[in-house]
C-alpha cells in the first residue's frame, strides 16, 4: 500500500478507527478494573487497605515525584518529536520520571523503581521523608535492589507493635542452616545464617520472648534428622517442667538447674566436640563441617542454656557446699568456652541466654566470641551495650531500653556478624500446643550425637572427656 492510498484510507475511514481503538481501551480497561476488584474481594482487611494505598501511590507519582526533585528533565528531541515540530522552532524538552511497579501486603506496599540519571539511590534516600508524609507511611525505606533498580519499602503498619504468630508446619526445612527470625521494622523478613556460627547471646526482660525465640528456632528445625538438640535450663529441676517441657521428646538430653547435672551434660557434649575433631578430616575430607553441611549420620548439635547464669555464677563462701558449687561453675564456664571457640568448625552451636548479659551472667571470654547477639527490652544502657556490645550506644534509637513497653513484647534488637548497626525485629509466638504437636510427630529423629558418630567408626573413636 503506498504512502497515498494509506493517506485515503485514514482519511475515509478514521473516524471507524478511533472508535474502534476507543472501544478496546475501554474494554482492557474494565478488564483490568475486573481483576483488581476480584483481588480486593478476596483479600484480608489489611491487605484491602494497602490496596487502596497502592492506588493512591500510583495515582499522584508523576506530580509527587516532579515536587520532590525525582525527575530529570531532556532536551533531546526524540525522532517523532523532531518530525512533529514546526520547521524553525525549538522541540520541546521532556520531563522524565522514573517508573514504578507497585505490589500491596498486609503491611504496606513495596515500590520497585527503575532509577534515571541523577535519579537514584542517593536522590529517593533524601525524598524517603516527603515520600512517606504523601503515602501516609509510618516509616519508609529506599534500598538497592540491583544496578539501577531500587525497592522502596512503605510500611503503612508498623510490624513492630502488630503481634505475629507462627505455626510450625512440621516440614523439614530446605536448609537447616537457615534461621527464620521474624519481620523488621520494614516488615521485611530477617534471616540469620547458622553456617560456621559457634555462639548466639539472647538477653533481655523476663516474659519478653526470649524462649518463644528459642522455641520457634527448634519447632522450624526439629522436623530435620540433621539436627539434634540439648537443653540446660537453670529455672526448673527437670525436663517436664518450664518452657522446654512442650519439647522433650525432641531433646537427646536435659539439664535442669542442678549444677552437677549440667557439669556432666558440657563434659559430654565437651567430649563429643573431641571425637568429632578426631574424624572431621577423614569423613569429610576436611576440617571444616560446614564445607558439606550437616546430616543425619553428622547432625547440627544445638546447646541452648537457658537462665545461664544459674550455670556460670561465682558462688562466694568457705563452707564446703559453697566450694563444691564454685568448682563445678568454674568447670561449667571452662567447658562452654571450649564448646564455643571449637566447637564451629564440628558442626556444635550454643544458645546462651539470660535477662542480663553482664559478665558475671555470661563470661565475656564466652559472650564476645558469639558473633550474632539477641535482647529484648532492657531497663539500663549499661545492660543494652552487655548484650550487644558498645556500639549500641551510637544506635539510640535501636537501643533495647525503648523497648520497655507492653506493645514491645516479642520485639528484640539484634546484631548480625558482617552487617553494620543494629536492627529490630518483630520474633512470632509460637503457641504450646504447636511446639508439642512438633516434638511429638520428630520424636523418632532424636538421637544421641555420640551414638551416630560411634556407628560411622566404632565405639573406640568415642574418648573420655578432657580438661577443657
Amino acid at each position: 500500500m503506498s504512502v497515498l492510498e494509506v493517506g485515503e484510507f485514514v482519511s475515509r475511514d478514521g473516524p471507524r478507527v478511533v472508535v474502534a481503538v476507543g472501544v478496546l481501551a475501554a474494554v482492557l480497561l474494565l478488564a483490568r478494573a475486573s481483576v483488581w476488584l476480584v483481588r480486593y474481594a478476596r483479600a484480608a482487611g489489611e491487605v484491602r487497605a494497602s490496596m487502596r494505598q497502592e492506588i493512591r501511590i500510583n495515582r499522584g507519582w508523576r506530580r509527587l515525584a516532579r515536587l520532590s526533585g525525582l525527575s530529570v528533565t531532556d532536551r533531546t528531541p526524540t525522532l517523532m518529536t523532531s518530525l512533529s515540530t514546526e520547521q524553525g522552532r525549538e522541540p520541546k524538552p521532556r520531563v522524565l520520571v522514573p517508573k514504578i511497579h507497585t505490589v500491596p501486603d498486609e503491611f504496606g506496599v513495596q515500590v520497585t523503581v527503575k532509577a534515571l540519571p541523577k535519579v537514584g539511590l542517593e536522590e529517593f534516600q533524601r525524598a524517603a521523608p516527603y515520600l512517606a508524609d504523601a503515602w501516609g507511611c509510618t516509616r519508609l525505606s529506599v534500598r538497592q535492589q540491583s544496578p539501577g533498580v531500587l525497592v522502596l519499602r512503605a510500611v503503612r503498619r508498623d510490624p513492630l507493635i502488630s503481634p505475629t504468630f507462627h505455626s510450625p508446619t512440621g516440614q523439614a526445612p530446605q536448609e537447616v542452616s537457615i534461621w527464620d527470625v521474624g519481620l523488621d521494622e520494614y516488615a521485611e523478613a530477617i534471616r540469620c545464617e547458622l553456617a560456621n556460627v559457634p555462639g548466639i547471646t539472647v538477653a533481655g526482660l523476663p516474659g519478653y520472648g526470649k524462649t518463644s525465640l528459642i522455641n520457634r528456632l527448634i519447632c522450624d528445625l526439629a522436623p530435620s534428622g540433621a539436627v539434634q538438640f540439648a537443653v540446660a535450663d537453670g529455672k526448673v529441676n527437670g525436663a517436664h517442667e518450664g518452657d522446654y517441657a512442650d519439647m522433650q521428646d525432641r531433646l537427646f538430653a536435659f539439664a535442669g538447674d542442678d549444677l552437677e547435672t549440667a557439669n556432666t551434660l558440657f563434659k559430654r557434649l565437651v567430649a563429643l566436640m573431641r571425637s568429632r575433631s578426631a574424624l572431621a578430616r577423614e569423613y569429610f575430607g576436611t576440617t571444616n563441617m560446614w564445607h558439606k553441611g550437616p546430616s543425619p549420620d553428622w547432625p547440627l548439635v544445638v546447646l541452648v542454656i537457658d537462665e545461664a547464669h544459674t550455670f556460670f555464677r561465682d558462688h562466694k563462701g568457705s563452707d564446703r557446699e559453697t566450694k563444691r558449687l564454685a568448682a563445678l561453675a568454674a568447670e561449667n564456664t571452662r567447658l562452654v568456652e571450649a564448646l564455643v571457640k571449637i566447637g564451629r568448625s564440628f558442626g556444635m552451636l550454643t544458645i546462651v541466654a539470660t535477662q542480663k548479659a553482664t559478665g558475671d551472667a555470661i563470661p565475656t571470654f564466652i559472650r564476645d566470641v558469639c558473633p550474632v547477639g539477641l535482647s529484648f527490652a532492657q531497663k539500663t544502657a549499661d545492660a543494652a551495650v552487655a548484650a550487644l556490645g558498645d556500639d549500641i550506644r551510637e544506635y539510640p534509637d535501636a537501643s533495647p531500653v525503648a523497648l520497655q513497653d507492653p506493645r514491645y513484647v516479642g520485639v528484640a534488637v539484634m546484631s548480625q556478624y558482617g552487617r553494620e548497626g543494629f536492627v529490630r525485629v518483630r520474633t512470632p509466638y509460637v503457641e504450646p500446643e504447636d511446639a508439642a504437636r512438633v516434638a511429638a510427630s520428630t520424636a523418632h529423629l532424636t538421637r544421641d550425637p555420640a551414638d551416630l558418630l560411634s556407628a560411622v567408626r566404632g565405639p573406640s573413636l568415642l574418648k573420655p572427656p578432657r580438661a577443657a
